[in-house]
């Protein structure tokens, strides 16, 4: 799965005036958004930074549309750190 030339457009018109330039930056923001988390934002974008941005948003999106997620930026967090859960869910998270 890879992000789009058209979803990146997308993503920069939400992004408005803001000084937001890099994908990374972009994703880090859509992260949030799906996940309810903004306070956290800074956190995604240096996620996005520093790992598959792709694999991010197809995680974070999975969680998005998870009805029984109290908690959906902590959940993507375990999903992401947690070294068992990694090696056994489904995003197969390196």
């Amino acid at each position: 799965m890879g992000l789009s030339e058209d979803y990146i457009k997308e993503l920069k018109k939400r992004a408005g005036e803001s000084k937001v330039y890099r994908k990374y930056q972009l994703v880090g923001l859509e992260i949030a958004r799906l996940l309810e988390d903004e306070k956290h934002k800074s956190l995604y974008i240096k996620l996005a930074k520093q790992n598959d941005p792709d694999r991010l948003l197809a995680v974070a999106k999975d969680i998005s549309e998870s009805k029984n997620v109290q908690n959906k930026g902590a959940y993507f967090m375990k999903i992401w750190f947690d070294k068992k859960t990694k090696a056994h869910h489904k995003w197969k998270v390196k």
